[in-house]
């Protein structure tokens, strides 16, 4: 049998997501771990993904908790072995979301609340420039209309996220021309 390890285009395949997740900001190894999971057609073991990619067992260790927190990896086990095994989610919507709802967990949502918190701080304050009021409240109400259009989008069906993105620019047809003002 061949190992995914062993197939060129798979060995690019996870050298080329490790370099696409360093620019994500995701560590390398993290998206090397991901890209293998992904690719296996079973679940592995973290001693396997360790000698597949060279990696030591504290990097490896460290991706698969990562990759669980975001939901793309799942734990699991294998009648007659006793270590834990580890799969990647493959429906790539379902991986996409998990991704999209961590990522505004971790960045989008602890920006708002700041955003909040500044705009109450300066509400007491009159030595703050109106110009610094008006760009932090803007920050804010974007950051919130952003937050508020996503958890629209993400209760949509998937196959009406499937339609509207092959729809593309094309769904900008459906919406009311209005005077437009720089944002």
């Amino acid at each position: 049998m061949t190992k995914v390890i062993d197939i060129p285009e798979a060995r690019a395949f996870i050298l080329h997501w490790g370099e696409m997740g360093s620019h994500w900001g995701v560590n390398r190894s993290v998206s090397q771990v991901h890209a293998l999971l992904y690719l296996s057609e079973e679940p592995m073991h973290a001693e396997e993904i360790c000698e597949t990619l060279g990696l030591a067992r504290s990097n490896v260790s460290t991706a698969l908790k990562e990759l669980q927190g975001y939901g793309i990896v799942t734990r699991t086990h294998i009648i007659g072995d006793r270590r834990d095994h580890f799969a990647a989610e493959t429906d790539l919507w379902d991986m996409l979301m998990k991704i999209v709802i961590e990522r505004k967990k971790r960045e989008i949502d602890p920006t708002i609340q700041t955003l909040s918190d500044l705009t109450d701080q300066m509400a007491a304050r009159d030595d703050v420039p109106a110009y610094v009021r008006e760009r932090i409240g803007r920050m804010h109400d974007f950051m919130g209309t952003l937050s508020g259009w996503y958890e629209d989008v993400r209760r949509l069906p998937k196959s009406t996220l499937v339609a509207l993105m092959k729809m593309g620019g094309k769904v900008a047809r459906f919406i009311p021309v209005r005077n437009q003002t720089k944002h």
